[in-house]
């Protein structure tokens, strides 16, 4: 029973003085309105209205009721009122969890940018590569890239990254340079540890999808000990593109298969509630995806195509 609509079709036949301009105004049936009414009269054990030839009067506890009614009704509009102020308005606490990745070369950046033009806006986030439940640890968003596993939360997909296997020139000279798929076998790969793969990776070649075999090397959930294991010589390891561009082109990495390519890897927003809510939240979104666009844009002007990043 929608006991606030109830209380609005009453103070509506009490301002109109007649069930019939009633109707009129609210569009239903008067015989609609005249049921409502008997509800309220139900629910509160009381006869509300006097009907007469002339229209309709209230009686005692009816003009008790009205009152009430009109209040409630006032107090519900206040509320829907603060309610998209609140939304409206770019400001409070925001708890963001995020990846090391886009965090420190994304993410991060674009939200210390945000403090000048939003000075209300308090941010919060943290660095963490494990995927986080945003409902039971209290974030408002969260920022990840791959899969999102278990989260009682919503995602959605906001970009996707370009990926690049890559070594050290000193490690290919090593262990040889990969003509196909089958030869991976000899390399080890670096991985981190949420992206484990279990002995296959995805490689595309004339738009077809190959499970190339793969063994490990070296495990860890920290992007640095991976370039770390990947300077040393451990083996190969895929990241974005935009996070290595400039070793790729200055020589320090060389690309791993060349003549295949890498899946992309999907870059995910997760709320704790299916839609999003407040400005704030939109800002930030906002901003992500134009740092993404800004980063495409520079690597597609320094690097035609194989440095893309597409949203």
């Amino acid at each position: 029973m929608d006991r606030l609509g109830l209380l609005e079709t009453f103070a509506c036949a009490v301002d109109e003085g007649s069930l019939n301009r009633t109707a009129k105004r609210l569009g239903i049936t008067q015989s609609a309105v005249s049921q409502q009414i008997k509800q309220l009269e139900t629910l509160f054990g009381e006869q509300l209205l006097h009907r007469t030839s002339k229209g309709v009067q209230t009686t005692r506890a009816g003009e008790l009721v009205v009152g009430h009614a009109r209040s409630i009704q006032s107090g519900f509009e206040i509320l829907q009122t603060e309610l998209t102020d609140m939304k409206e308005t770019v400001s409070g606490t925001f708890r963001l969890s995020v990846s090391n990745i886009l965090g420190r070369a994304i993410v991060g950046p674009m939200l210390i940018d945000l403090g000048t033009p939003y000075p209300e806006l308090n941010i919060v986030m943290k660095l963490e590569d494990r995927l986080v439940d945003v409902v039971r640890e209290g974030y408002d968003l969260a920022i990840r890239s791959g899969r999102l596993g278990d989260t009682d939360g919503f995602g959605r997909k906001i970009a996707a990254l370009k990926t690049v296997l890559f070594a050290t020139p000193a490690y290919l000279d090593k262990v040889g340079r990969p003509e196909a798929i089958e030869d991976l076998m000899r390399l080890k790969m670096v991985q981190h540890n949420e992206e484990q793969t279990q002995g296959f990776i995805p490689i595309i070649k004339d738009g077809k999808e190959f499970q190339a075999p793969v063994r490990g090397g070296f495990t860890a959930d920290d992007p640095d000990l991976i370039l770390q294991a990947v300077d040393n010589c451990t083996g190969f390891a895929r990241a974005p593109r935009f996070m290595i561009a400039e070793e790729l082109a200055n020589g320090t990495y060389e690309q791993v298969l060349p003549a295949y390519s890498n899946p992309d890897k999907p870059v995910f927003a997760v709320y704790p509630t299916r839609h999003a809510a407040g400005r704030g939240l939109d800002i930030i979104l906002q901003g992500v995806a134009d740092r993404l666009e800004a980063i495409q844009t520079e690597f597609q002007q320094v690097h035609p195509h194989p440095y893309a990043i597409t949203a």
